[in-house]
């Protein structure tokens, strides 16, 4: 049977009087993989509508190469609780906006929570497993905790000099919810696998996400 995957993406623009959202990169380069293995891709976002990019994720792309991916961000579907059941996998990209929307939603808590009690597969990459970091067990217990995962590091953020201008800082909240947080250098491929949970560092592990999460549908 085809997998389906569902992609969730930010519709949050602005950190601090800068432009925000969607980091390109990270969502397209997965689409991509995703489609040419054949799943069936759903794109939603937190609030609905069209998605905003990251005006940098945009620079020295070819569109051309993600015009199909564009155009899954143009008046996309408002994420349900519901959608935890329907879906063999969640996909959550980055971009700095989702460190703003991502935790507040009520609904991708219960998606992710769901899909983690029920053995789905679940990745994020950079900024996206800021959407990991309210979703719990049953019992309370955060999904993270206990479990090896990445993202982008403290170090990073401070290299983009916007450590005053986020909520929080995604390490040391995964490390504070007890996630056993590894790391490569700075704007390195970097990705981890335990189980069911597959993360990245970086854009730059965009690509090494969606063939760790491709890897660990293939074996369900």
């Amino acid at each position: 049977m085809t997998k389906r995957v569902l992609i969730v993406v930010t519709n949050h623009q602005n950190i601090g009087n800068n432009k925000t959202g969607l980091w390109l990169e990270e969502f397209a380069v997965p689409f991509n993989e995703f489609r040419d293995k054949g799943y069936d891709i759903t794109v939603k976002s937190i609030k609905g509508g069209d998605v905003p990019l990251d005006p940098n994720s945009l620079e020295g792309v070819d569109k051309e190469t993600y015009k199909e991916a564009l155009s899954h961000l143009e008046g996309t579907a408002e994420l349900s609780a519901d959608d935890a059941v329907s879906y063999d996998a969640i996909y959550l990209p980055g971009g700095h906006g989702t460190v703003f929307d991502f935790p507040k939603s009520d609904a991708l808590k219960e998606v992710v929570s769901q899909m983690a009690q029920t053995n789905k597969v679940i990745g994020s990459v950079c900024h996206g497993p800021a959407g990991l970091t309210t979703a719990t067990l049953k019992d309370g217990t955060p999904i993270v905790k206990g479990k090896t995962v990445t993202a982008f590091t403290d170090e990073e953020e401070e290299e983009m000099q916007l450590t005053k201008e986020v909520p929080f800082l995604l390490e040391t909240k995964l490390r504070e919810l007890g996630a056993e947080f590894q790391r490569a250098g700075k704007w390195e491929d970097f990705a981890v696998t335990d189980g069911t949970l597959v993360t990245g560092q970086n854009p730059q592990s965009s690509r090494s996400v969606a063939l760790r999460m491709i890897d660990v549908l293939d074996k369900q």
